[in-house]
């Protein structure tokens, strides 16, 4: 694993790294200390382990996002894109259970996977087919997703069929030579985003997009179909972070990924990618997810600050990244 990331951080981007690539692993670093030396619980095993796990679901959508925003683009709607596709998935496998027994899981998977890539190539489409800004697209999508699984659950909660519960907690709670499972699949993602974004044509074609779209049209580049191809790969990780939560509550509810796409931008930021788009860091955005799971356990093991504002300090650190983005720009 470690092989894998050194290799991944020494190609990021195809050129030597500079200090400022580095910032959101030193940043880590840092609140790691800070957390052990305000409470000696925080560097447990167990405790760690649970924080790693935790960050998964924002950095398997993290990773989708850093495509969109790399393209120039910006997704509003994962979090209640979450809530949906987690909510079609539990009504497939409670459907087919009957007749498939624990075989719904992995159809319900499949569903999961078709119904993320269609949400976020619906997205990707009204955004470049209907010439409308994603800010509007997706603030608009986000309304409608939101709805639907209030709808579904009819308010209340959508659970998955108990027969079902056993067979599935093994993909979050489980874990391989002691490697929780949402971290393997968050390290396959990883390893598969920075491939498709640092050594393919469409990789390059996609920073040159969100550098200057004008440009890249005029370089032979078929802008929308990048674009509409980052918002489809935004919906399939939205879908493999589905399938790695559900076995975590074992229902969807009206609330299901609430702000979600608050810590995924975050977390994008904090990595390094530049919210204008151009330049996406892969490695860096899980960072930046491990960052924000970091400061709320931080939050919960301690008493300086109450564990209901971790949105705020969400909040204040992507406002803090965006201005140390503008200071480094303006000094470079």
């Amino acid at each position: 694993m470690a092989t894998a990331t050194a290799t991944i951080a020494a190609n990021e981007g195809g050129r030597r790294i500079r200090w400022a690539d580095l910032a959101p692993f030193i940043a880590l670093a840092v609140i790691l200390i800070l957390g052990a030396l305000i409470n000696p619980n925080f560097i447990s095993p167990a405790n760690l382990a649970n924080v790693v796990t935790r960050s998964a679901f924002i950095a398997i959508i993290a990773v989708g996002a850093t495509f969109v925003i790399s393209s120039g683009g910006l997704d509003l709607s994962v979090g209640s894109m979450m809530a949906f596709v987690t909510g079609i998935m539990i009504m497939t496998m409670n459907a087919l259970e009957p007749a498939f027994g624990n075989w719904a899981i992995p159809l319900g998977a499949c569903m999961a996977i078709v119904v993320g890539l269609l949400c976020g190539l619906f997205n990707g489409l009204i955004v470049t087919v209907g010439r409308i800004e994603p800010f509007i697209v997706t603030l608009g999508t986000m309304g409608i997703f939101r709805a639907l699984i209030t709808f579904m659950t009819n308010g209340g909660s959508l659970p998955i069929d108990r027969s079902l519960r056993e067979a599935y907690r093994p993909v979050y709670f489980g874990n391989f030579l002691g490697v929780p499972y949402p971290v393997l699949i968050t390290l396959v993602v990883v390893i598969a985003g920075a491939f498709l974004l640092y050594r393919t044509k469409y990789g390059r074609h996609l920073t040159s997009v969100g550098s200057n779209a004008e440009v890249a049209r005029f370089s032979g580049v078929n802008v929308n179909r990048v674009r509409t191809m980052a918002f489809a790969l935004q919906g399939l990780c939205v879908a493999v972070a589905a399938i790695c939560y559900v076995p975590r509550l074992g229902a969807a509810t009206p609330t299901t990924g609430q702000l979600w796409e608050l810590q995924v931008i975050t977390a994008v930021v904090i990595g390094g990618t530049l919210l204008k788009g151009g330049k996406g860091r892969v490695l860096g955005t899980v960072a930046g997810a491990v960052i924000l799971e970091v400061i709320a356990n931080v939050m919960v093991l301690s008493d300086l600050v109450s564990e209901y504002l971790i949105a705020a300090v969400q909040g204040a650190i992507i406002i803090i990244a965006m201005l140390a983005h503008r200071f480094t720009n303006s000094r470079s």
